[in-house]
């Protein structure tokens, strides 16, 4: 039985395909996004259940906001809310592509 590559060792041989790369920096800002929210409701303590109850929506949208495999961009307002909702702020920056 072949034994699964260690994850750093797929994602390194992965990027070396430009179209992969591309595709991985394209989405690297989201899924920071993704990984940041769900630290903060789970610094606060809180269910996506309850984030959801406090954000006036469903379980299942507060799912789909932290999901990984979901691609689609949240609105600013929503990541104020949530923000809101987990005792937090948005802050928004912008940083210069030139070095």
């Amino acid at each position: 039985m072949d034994e699964r590559p260690a994850y750093e060792d797929f994602k390194k041989k992965a990027l070396i395909d430009d179209e992969v790369r591309e595709r991985y920096d394209a989405l690297k800002p989201l899924y920071e996004i993704k990984r940041q929210l769900i630290a903060m409701r789970k610094s606060a303590n809180l269910t996506q259940e309850q984030v959801a109850q406090i954000m006036h929506t469903k379980r299942s949208n507060i799912s789909r906001l932290e999901s990984f495999t979901y691609e689609a961009a949240p609105k600013i307002t929503t990541l104020m809310d949530y923000a809101h909702a987990t005792g937090h702020e948005l802050k928004v920056e912008f940083t210069s592509l030139k070095s």
